[in-house]
């Protein structure tokens, strides 16, 4: 998709489709009453014989409209004014996109800039349209044999703006939303492929595709020897009953000072988690082919920063196995040696992913990172506790946390946290090795696997979030969501920030 800024009248606009707002009770957006004053008041003439309520999942297309140049006028509800929120304009977008696709027109000219969201400002909102029109325009049909798409489907973009001054915000606002839209679906991608083709070697040789693709990433893959000889035990312990071999992948991107400290994204990338020994229920195992999304969401993040040029060292680690029964296989009641040295009782080999998790964030250690965040599908207790909308977030370090949070609230990609106190620690005791790797019981069982993770990464300042309620969907609308790509590009693009506002001091 193509998008761009324009400024200009309503009614001036030579496209095939223009798109106004109507919020509910019948009521015009300031465009859509500019464009109503000149056309002679067909729209709210329409308005009071109650052909739109202007409700959230309406719309109304009309053709010919008296005085306008345009090929179609695609009328939007945005529901009530004053109740206009981050979610509802998203949704009036879905819509909007949903219907621009079914109309036939190739190119239209928005101007919903002016529907009034709280406490959000132009930037953001034309952000937001980039994000939400090629989230909504996704499919994946790779595999497919007879594709759907449709058949003159959306290409072009014209995103209305007041004036010139407003120019450089606006297209700096298209670039992110692009960059993190792209980022979204490539982990979209990597999601929904089918396990018997998205193992650890094909994660493995995508990170070396980015690389190639992008002159400022470098790629390096660690092999089952050479982790086996730094005593990544945790980690293999997972894999061996596989066929597949594990594979910890690192990516880097060097684009800041040589002196800036990097910032370690950690994925966990179990591209099937059949639990191994303690092997799950059959009903939704196919989803577990989803248990990688961490990982993708670090390929996600990564190929944003690349496309955004950020002033930014970071580095990308990705525990990728599978996780399969064998007479080979981790047994419960097994112990094995972490590459911290500490050892772990493996009392169900479906806790596996803070396993190969905790290796990865000693791993991390070496490059004395600023900030180590994780990200895994780690707990369904995680779901129990907050549903599907937030990423729990757990953190040793405040102002992390807040940063965390601030990007959570400017991309919208929320997060909510959770207790990692000592009080939990005592849960992993174990009589035989340094740590079990769950506790006794059920309770708090993703602060459990938090605290576990929490053990190995006290050299450094670390969040921990488990996505396993946000990375994927289910039912009807089963798929990847690509989540948090844009919660993990916004802290990055922070901290750019950050970087630039140093520089500029330092310059004066």
């Amino acid at each position: 998709m193509e998008f761009t800024v324009k400024s200009g009248n309503p009614e001036k606009q030579r496209t095939a489709c223009l798109v106004l707002g109507v919020y509910e009770s019948r009521r015009l957006t300031p465009s859509a009453e500019q464009f109503d004053a000149v056309c002679g008041g067909v729209l709210s003439n329409l308005l009071r014989r109650g052909d739109l309520e202007g409700k959230p999942g309406q719309s109304l297309l009309l053709f010919n409209v008296p005085e306008a140049v345009c090929e179609r006028v695609l009328l939007v509800g945005c529901g009530r004014e004053r109740e206009v929120d981050d979610r509802r304009f998203r949704q009036v977008l879905t819509h909007t996109t949903t219907t621009l696709n079914e109309t036939g027109a190739t190119e239209a000219a928005v101007y919903l800039t002016d529907v009034a969201v709280k406490g959000r400002d132009l930037r953001w909102k034309i952000r937001q349209m980039v994000e939400t029109i090629e989230e909504a325009g996704y499919r994946f049909d790779t595999l497919k044999s007879k594709k759907e798409a449709p058949r003159r489907p959306l290409r072009k973009i014209n995103i209305n703006i007041s004036g010139r001054k407003e120019q450089s915000d606006s297209e700096q606002a298209i670039r992110e939303g692009a960059a993190i839209a792209a980022g979204v679906k490539l982990a979209r991608d990597l999601g929904n492929m089918p396990p018997n083709l998205c193992h650890p070697a094909y994660l493995a040789e995508q990170a070396q595709a980015l690389a190639q693709q992008f002159p400022t990433l470098q790629a390096h893959i660690l092999e089952e020897p050479e982790m086996k000889q730094m005593g990544m035990h945790a980690l293999l312990a997972v894999s061996q009953g596989s066929a597949q071999p594990a594979k910890l992948i690192r990516l880097d991107y060097r684009q800041g000072p040589p002196t800036q400290k990097p910032y370690v994204l950690v994925g966990k990338g179990v591209t099937f988690d059949s639990g191994g020994i303690s092997l799950k229920p059959g009903e939704a195992m196919d989803e577990m082919k989803y248990d990688m999304c961490g990982a993708a969401s670090v390929f996600g993040a990564l190929q944003a920063c690349v496309e955004l040029q950020l002033p930014l060292n970071v580095t990308g680690l990705i525990a990728a196995v599978e996780n399969m029964p064998s007479g080979q296989a981790t047994r419960p009641g097994d112990i094995v040696t972490s590459l911290s040295g500490q050892t772990v009782e493996i009392l169900n080999t479906d806790a596996e992913g803070r396993l190969i998790l905790c290796d990865a964030l000693t791993y991390a250690e070496r490059d004395e990172p600023a900030a180590v965040i994780d990200i895994a599908t780690l707990t369904g207790a995680c779901i129990v506790a907050l549903g599907r909308h937030p990423h729990g977030l757990f953190s040793n370090h405040p102002p992390l946390t807040h940063a965390l949070q601030a990007a959570a609230h400017t991309s919208s990609d929320r997060v909510w946290e959770l207790p990692l106190w000592d009080d939990y620690q005592e849960a992993l005791d174990s009589n035989f090795a340094d740590m079990a790797n769950i506790a006794g019981n059920r309770d708090g069982g993703a602060v459990i696997a938090a605290c576990f993770l929490a053990r190995f990464a006290k050299k450094f300042h670390w969040v921990h979030l488990d996505i396993a309620g946000t990375a994927w969907k289910t039912g009807k609308a089963k798929g990847a969501t690509g989540r948090p790509v844009p919660l993990l590009t916004q802290y990055l693009l922070d901290r750019a920030a950050e970087v630039s506002r140093e520089d500029a001091r330092a310059a004066h």
